[in-house]
């Protein structure tokens, strides 16, 4: 069934580099190299959800000088609700209808390692209801990836060659079974990530680690075509504002791949980015879809303008340093010349010099660590 969604128009200013206005830092140091595993505005731009190596969801508001221009000295933000999952953190999604206006809409579902996927309630922090999976013999798995549809009413979770859907209004062990990968037809490996089309809600794409993506019709999950052009699993897609494009990216790969869907088969250009381990690095498009940025490995945040290109790898309009480390997550506000970064990655103590030759003696590694959240003005 085609939607129709309302497109704001953003005036961006990307012919120099962008001021900071503030940032979180604090909130990240009550463990050792508590990193950062994206960030995400909420679908009214009113708040930023994170995710970190403690298994905490936290939540932060957005600075209210922000929507009055008044951008100098903006205090450091502090979360004003976690939600300690407990587990490692596999993937988190906005309900997609949500608006702060209606508290009933105000929630979010994550997964994560051994447990369900569970609702939270964005205004208190509490747990709202689960949703359970279970496999043959009768043992509780854990979702790798979750997504909402369009109309917000079902929950879609990946799994090893399957997808599971469940009623969001029948929380518990009640779910659709959908086969991605039967008799060696279709769709293998971890289903990483789910994505519905923004302006036909009966299709969506899904993302593999087995380096594959494929695209399924609704109402009963028809695989209509499957593709694959990453040297490493897929971690991330996008679709365009107008849905005829589809964006991916994947661990160790240095390359975000733009594909026709009017021609699936076809990969229409690539932009290039640095990826250096299998960490998950988001990427981000504005509500026109003519800026897509990304982080990168080194700490950087790239733009490039996908509408008016050259060439099939074009060039990014405008590169900045934005962390000391791996840029993670990057998230544009709907309605604002913002965005959101996150930073930090796993670093693990290195081997040092001893001088006696029966031992190991393990240094700390001498990679500079920055786990922190950054708001980046992109205006004038």
């Amino acid at each position: 069934m085609p939607i129709f969604i309302f497109s704001y128009q953003i005036s961006y200013n990307l012919e120099k580099e962008p001021g900071q206005i503030t940032g979180a830092w604090e909130d990240f140091k009550n463990k050792e190299n508590n990193f950062i595993k994206g960030c995400k505005w909420s679908p009214d731009g009113s708040c930023l959800l994170t995710n970190s190596d403690d298994n905490i969801l936290r939540l932060f508001n957005t600075p209210p000088q922000i929507y009055d221009g008044s951008l100098l000295d903006v205090p450091e933000m502090k979360n004003v609700l976690k939600m300690k999952v407990g587990e490692t953190i596999y993937d988190y999604s906005w309900y997609p209808l949500m608006n702060s206006s209606d508290p009933e809409s105000c929630c979010l579902i994550s997964t994560s390692r051994c447990m369900p996927v569970h609702m939270w309630d964005a205004f208190t922090g509490d747990l709202i209801c689960s949703y359970k999976s279970y496999d043959q013999a009768d043992e509780m798995v854990a979702a790798h990836s979750v997504a909402f549809n369009n109309e917000g009413n079902k929950i879609y979770c990946g799994f090893t060659k399957t997808i599971r859907v469940f009623d969001v209004s029948r929380p518990g062990r009640n779910f659709e079974n959908r086969k991605t990968f039967v008799k060696s037809v279709g769709q293998p490996g971890i289903i990483s990530c789910i994505k519905f089309c923004p302006v036909d809600s009966s299709l969506y794409a899904a993302g593999s680690y087995s380096r594959t993506i494929a695209l399924y019709y609704e109402p009963q999950g028809e695989l209509a075509c499957s593709f694959t052009g990453h040297q490493g699993g897929v971690t991330h897609i996008l679709w365009s504002p107008d849905g005829t494009k589809l964006y991916s990216g994947a661990r160790k790969d240095g390359e975000i791949i733009c594909w026709d869907l009017r021609n699936p088969s076809k990969i229409l250009f690539t932009v290039n980015r640095q990826v250096e381990t299998n960490q998950r690095i988001y990427f981000d498009l504005d509500s026109s879809g003519r800026y897509l940025i990304s982080g990168n490995h080194d700490g950087t945040i790239s733009v490039w303008d996908v509408l008016q290109l050259e060439d099939t790898r074009p060039k990014a309009i405008l590169s900045y340093k934005g962390h000391y480390d791996t840029v993670n997550g990057v998230s544009l506000h709907p309605y604002l010349p913002v965005v959101a970064t996150s930073s930090g990655q796993r670093h693990y103590p290195v081997l040092g010099d001893s001088d006696d030759s029966d031992t190991e003696d393990l240094s700390q590694t001498t990679d500079l660590v920055d786990n922190s959240i950054g708001l980046w003005w992109l205006a004038s």
